[in-house]
C-alpha cells in the first residue's frame, strides 16, 4: 500500500430490504450505495456531490464505520474496516472523525465546551486530567477560539463559533481522516468561507486527508482536489476537480455544473434544464439511471447500465460520452 494513501474503498455497496405493504410481503432492494471505489492521500480532499438520495450519506456512514458494507473493501492507514478484529476496529475509530452538517444539534447543551473536547481523550486515551485540559485548550486556540470560552455552554456561540468547536471536537484524537457531511450548508453565507478557511488552514498544519460531502458545487470548488459525482447510489463521473469543472463529460454533471450562481457574467455555464423527477431508487429505470432525463440518451442507454471507463482524463458511466465532449460547455 502506498503510504500517501489514507483511505482505500474499493466496490463499496450498501443495500436494504425494505418492507412496503406489510410484515409478510416480499421485501424490495433499495440500493442505497452500489459500487463506488476512490482513494484520497495525506492533505487532499475527494468531495462528493449529487442530489438528494445519491448515496452521499450512506457513504459517510460506511467510512466513519457506523455502518457496515454490504460488500467491497474499506482500508485506513492499512487497516480494514471491514475485516479487522476488534482492537483494529478501535484504532480506525481514533484514525476516523465526522463533522456533521448541523452545529446546533452536534452539540450536547447540557455540557461546557471543555467537556465536549475532552470526551474523545477520557473515552479513548489513558491522558489525565490535566493533560486533556491542555489539549483542548491547544485546539481551541488552533481554531480561532480562547481559554475564556472553555467553560461556556454551545448557547452562548454562535452558528459559526459551534461549527468551529464541531470541528476541534473531530481532532481532538489527531485523526488521519476527516468526514465532513454538509459542514456548511447550516452556516449563513458571511460565515461560510470562515469555516472552509479554517478547515483547509487545519489540513495543511495536520496534513489531513477529507472525504468532504456536499450538494453546493460553489463550496466544492474551493475545497476540493478530486470530485466523485453520485447519481442514484452510482457514480456518474470521477476525477481531479480541475478537469471535471473544466470540462465535465456526464450530463448530469454538466446540469449540476449549469446551476452554479455566479455575479460574473463571463462565468456563467450553459444552463441544463433536467425534466423529470429523480426516479425511485427501489424502482430504478432499466439501463442507466439518467436516460429518462438525459439529452444525450440513446438506445444503449435504456438496455444496457453503464460502468466507469477512462473517457479522456478520468472516469466516466455514460455511454455517449464522447458525444457530450465533442460539444463545447
Amino acid at each position: 500500500m502506498d503510504s500517501g494513501i489514507i483511505i482505500t474503498a474499493d466496490n463499496l455497496k450498501r443495500y436494504y430490504k425494505i418492507r412496503l405493504e406489510g410484515f409478510f410481503s416480499r421485501p424490495s432492494v433499495l440500493k442505497a450505495l452500489d459500487g463506488v471505489s476512490f482513494t484520497i492521500r495525506g492533505g487532499k480532499t475527494l468531495a462528493v456531490v449529487g442530489e438528494s438520495g445519491c448515496g452521499k450519506t450512506t457513504l459517510a456512514r460506511l467510512v466513519t464505520m457506523i455502518e457496515q458494507p454490504t460488500s467491497g473493501r474499506l482500508e485506513i492507514k492499512g487497516i480494514s474496516g471491514t475485516t479487522g478484529n476488534k482492537d483494529e476496529q478501535k484504532e480506525l475509530h481514533k484514525l476516523v472523525q465526522i463533522v456533521f452538517q448541523d452545529p446546533y444539534g452536534s452539540l450536547n447543551p447540557r455540557k461546557k465546551i471543555g467537556s465536549i473536547l475532552e470526551e474523545p481523550l477520557k473515552i479513548n486515551t489513558g491522558l489525565s486530567a490535566s493533560r486533556r485540559r491542555e489539549a483542548a485548550y491547544e485546539m481551541l486556540a488552533k481554531v480561532g477560539l480562547t481559554r475564556e470560552q472553555y467553560n461556556r455552554y454551545p448557547h452562548m456561540f454562535s452558528g459559526g463559533q459551534r461549527q468551529r468547536i464541531a470541528i476541534a471536537r473531530a481532532l481532538m484524537l489527531k485523526p488521519a481522516l476527516v468526514v465532513a457531511d454538509e459542514p456548511v450548508s447550516a452556516l449563513d453565507v458571511s460565515v461560510q468561507a470562515q469555516a472552509l478557511n479554517l478547515l483547509m488552514d487545519l489540513q495543511d498544519e495536520m496534513n489531513l486527508a477529507y472525504l468532504f460531502i456536499s450538494h453546493d458545487l460553489g463550496v466544492v470548488q474551493h475545497i476540493a482536489d478530486d470530485l466523485l459525482v453520485m447519481y442514484l447510489g452510482r457514480p456518474a463521473e470521477q476525477g481531479s476537480k480541475a478537469a471535471v469543472f473544466k470540462k465535465p463529460l456526464h450530463p448530469y454533471t454538466r446540469a449540476l455544473m449549469g446551476s452554479i450562481p455566479s455575479v460574473n457574467k463571463n462565468l456563467r455555464r450553459k444552463r441544463v434544464r433536467l425534466t423529470g423527477e429523480i426516479p425511485s431508487p427501489l424502482n430504478p429505470p432499466s439501463g442507466c439511471a439518467f436516460h429518462k432525463r438525459c439529452a444525450f440518451m440513446s438506445e444503449i442507454c435504456a438496455a444496457q447500465k453503464p460502468e466507469l471507463r477512462q473517457v479522456e482524463d478520468r472516469l466516466v458511466a455514460c455511454h455517449n460520452a464522447e458525444k457530450v465532449a465533442a460539444i463545447p460547455f
